[in-house]
């Protein structure tokens, strides 16, 4: 089997599947049964200053066949005091001193309160210390969280202060509540960051009961903003992962967070840069027991690509993403319906005529009616494909083209800024459809 070992900036765990500072990793009890249910690593549920949490403070976004594929929060950091969070810390590394163990910090803004809470936290004997800036809710209101992850001059100061004293690993978690997630990033490794991981929850509000008008969740009628995570958020996640990972100036290891729920959603995180994987909402739904399932998916994977070690893939799909000046606009590929397949739902049909481009057609087949594509009217945007409830049965089709030519190739060809008309004659030369 493959190696599924991994070294994050120094920190070694025997897979790259931890669990991310959440419910989960609120005490020893909890992460012990973690740890001995496989998972390679915790980050301890954030503590500092003294929280009472409400209840309720949980809301969840249902999809048609699965619960829970969002599950929004208004809980706040850890409850219980630091003593005592810091007192099972060092005896859950002691039991398992092959795990990582990271021990999450948030604490105001002040250079005296965090050099102390980093030198009791060291005492510990954890692997490494993940500063939390990108809690959204209740802590940001007090200048926490995602206050500071918001500000780079904050960031970057408050993480020098903490690099002062720290002689084990520092990790930034980053908040994807941002315009551009590059530059606390960058910030994060000006102040000595070893590594960063991202994303934290999302702003949001889940919904509104219709009954009583009352957010969900409702803490005695009222409510607020929480962040939001879960399998929802997974396309923003990597987003966000790969823009950091393609940084230059960032460079550092990336800890992946973000709607991960299977082997699968880890691989592609790990393809765009990620070391190490944080999971939270998958284990709120279905419990540890899930990393059985991970691990030998990982396992599996690796092993019929012929891949020896889970750190060979890490990055390996970050030259994929470019941006859209670099893509082929001659590229060319159709949609094709497999009448074998089809059961004449139509929706491929609907969608195309009234959202798309009217290039498919209804037409007698086999006794009934079924789809049919217009190929030199198709513009290959792959909706039809995507709708289909059929697995299989339209395929994106590659056609023949022998032309290749950028946006940024064609702008210096034409004059700048291109004219309409040019645009259309460059259309018209390469047999692209003008809408």
């Amino acid at each position: 089997m493959a190696d599924l070992s991994i070294d994050f900036c120094g920190i070694k765990s025997p897979n790259p599947f931890w669990l991310a500072s959440a419910p989960p990793t609120n005490s020893e009890y909890q992460v012990n049964r973690a740890f001995e249910a496989g998972w390679g690593g915790a980050v301890w549920k954030t503590i500092g200053a003294p929280v009472m949490n409400t209840t309720n403070r949980y809301g969840g976004l249902d999809g048609p066949e699965q619960k829970l594929i969002g599950l929004n929060n208004i809980e706040l950091i850890s409850d219980r005091n630091i003593e005592t969070n810091l007192k099972e810390i060092a005896e859950v590394k002691k039991n398992w001193p092959d795990r990582a163990v990271i021990t999450s910090l948030m604490v105001e803004s002040d250079k005296d309160v965090w050099h102390d809470i980093v030198k009791r936290t060291e005492d510990t004997g954890c692997d490494g210390i993940e500063l939390n800036y990108g809690c959204p809710h209740g802590m940001s209101e007090r200048g926490m969280g995602a206050a500071v992850g918001q500000v780079p001059e904050y960031c970057s100061m408050i993480t020098e202060w903490v690099t002062e004293v720290a002689s084990i690993p520092v990790i930034v978690k980053l908040t994807p509540n941002i315009t551009d997630i590059i530059q606390p990033a960058r910030a994060a490794v000006k102040g000595g960051a070893d590594s960063v991981s991202l994303i934290n929850t999302i702003n949001s509000i889940i919904g509104i009961d219709l009954d009583t008008f009352d957010t969900i969740p409702s803490v005695g009628g009222k409510g607020s903003h929480g962040g939001f995570a879960g399998p929802a958020v997974k396309p923003i996640a990597l987003h966000m992962v790969s823009s950091v990972s393609k940084d230059e100036q960032v460079n550092v290891p990336i800890s992946g967070i973000g709607g991960i729920s299977d082997w699968r959603d880890a691989v592609e995180f790990m393809l765009l840069g990620a070391t190490s994987v944080q999971v939270c909402t998958a284990v709120m739904h279905y419990g540890f027991r899930i990393i059985e399932d991970m691990i030998d998916g990982m396992n599996n994977w690796l092993d019929d690509k012929g891949i020896q070690s889970v750190e060979e893939i890490i990055g390996k799909s970050v030259e994929r993403i470019t941006n859209f000046g670099e893509l082929d606009l001659l590229y060319n590929t159709t949609a094709r319906i497999d009448k074998d397949k089809c059961i004449s739902c139509n929706l491929c049909y609907i969608v195309c005529e009234d959202t798309a481009h009217q290039c498919i057609d209804l037409k007698p087949f086999d006794g009934g009616i079924k789809p049919e594509i217009r190929e030199d009217d198709c513009v290959g945007c792959r909706l039809c494909a995507m709708v289909c409830p059929v697995h299989g049965c339209i395929e994106m089709v590659e056609l023949d083209s022998s032309a290749k030519k950028t946006w940024n190739e064609l702008e210096e060809e034409l004059s700048d800024p291109m004219s309409w008309e040019e645009l259309r004659k460059f259309q018209k030369k390469h047999g692209i459809e003008i809408h």
